[in-house]
């Protein structure tokens, strides 16, 4: 029996200080996601980091949560149920970090009788601290939990047809009776190094502006790249003109050396200080709304863009549960199971 198992990036189990801290500890001990020595990563995060962060992450948390709890979580959570409600194979959701675990995931699973589980990363492009460090950790549980569970994984299908047209129509509808001068698409950020870390070709990843545009084994595993292959095939889809739409990376922490570029942020300011009125925003490296899209653009950068002469900054959603989407991955579900189901 097969099963499927959505996994999002997570979040605090609340607002309240002594979560976050414990959040923030499991997400920045990733050796995938501060990629430091031990030693010096344990400094840096329980030794700087956590003495400040917790009640800064906490407030900014409390702004964008909702009834139900966090929004990543909910509406990761409608996604599951209604990707459900089309499909024949058991379907559950974990977080990388955080609750649910995926390991509790993989255990719902395996009590229905699962004994094959696709394991679907909620990011449409692969990066080290995100789809990696879900693959890496499901496969230590499966080793340690469930050595007769077998693993199948989704594809980043950053510029697959069906996702970039979903996105695409999401933009579009966002859009719809509004004026925009520009559309700027915000990923979220890596350190530099990261990026090269992921060349499988040890040679092809020059950080230049053009090595993600040549042909290479190495995208593959390129975030940098897979982020710019989406934007142009957004742009392609909704025929945008050359000049109208650019990329940038959100997120950045300075202290943890140079980040992709240009930043969302410095962006954002020098779209509003160069005359531009109506700049529309997208961020289509996350599937589902949440602290980075709901708060860092939909309010520090929607304040900064007016403060620096802006007029309006159109935040549009995340494609979370269009029924759209729900369509798409229930049909790759489908055709992974080899059912043919009805829809």
């Amino acid at each position: 029996m097969k099963g499927v198992l959505l996994v999002n990036l997570g979040s605090p189990d609340s607002t309240e200080r002594n979560d976050v801290r414990d959040y923030l500890d499991e997400f920045l001990m990733d050796e995938r996601v501060i990629d430091l020595p031990k030693w010096f990563r344990s400094f840096l995060v329980k030794g700087i980091i956590l003495k400040t962060r917790p009640k800064k992450s906490a407030e900014a948390y409390k702004k964008i949560w909702w009834k139900e709890g966090s929004p990543l979580i909910v509406l990761s959570k409608r996604l599951m149920d209604k990707v459900q409600s089309r499909v024949s194979v058991p379907v559950t959701l974990a977080m990388r970090y955080g609750n649910p675990t995926i390991k509790k995931g993989m255990e719902i699973l395996v009590n229905k009788g699962v004994k094959h589980i696709l394991i679907i990363p909620l990011y449409p492009q692969f990066a080290m601290a995100t789809t990696e460090t879900i693959l890496v950790l499901a496969e230590q549980i499966q080793n340690e939990f469930f050595p007769d569970l077998e693993l199948t994984s989704l594809p980043p299908f950053y510029n697959h047809p069906d996702y970039i047209k979903v996105l695409g129509n999401s933009i579009q509808e966002a859009l719809q009776g509004k004026n925009w001068d520009h559309l700027l698409f915000s990923y979220h950020g890596v350190p530099n190094r990261h990026i090269r870390k992921s060349d499988i070709t040890g040679t092809h990843c020059k950080m230049n502006g053009k090595c993600c545009f040549e042909e290479s084994p190495a995208h593959k595993y390129c975030y940098k790249h897979q982020c710019e292959m989406t934007s142009i095939k957004v742009a392609e889809f909704l025929n945008l003109k050359k000049g109208s739409y650019s990329t940038s990376f959100q997120s950045r922490v300075s202290i943890l050396g140079k980040w992709l570029k240009p930043y969302t942020d410095k962006t954002v300011e020098k779209f509003a200080k160069s005359g531009v009125k109506e700049l529309a925003i997208a961020t289509p490296a996350f599937i589902s709304d949440c602290l980075e899209t709901l708060e860092e653009i939909g309010m520090e950068a929607a304040e900064d863009f007016e403060d620096n002469g802006g007029k309006n900054l159109h935040v549009i959603p995340c494609i979370n549960d269009r029924e759209e989407w729900v369509n798409v991955l229930s049909r790759w579900i489908d055709e992974w199971a080899h059912l043919k189901v009805e829809k």
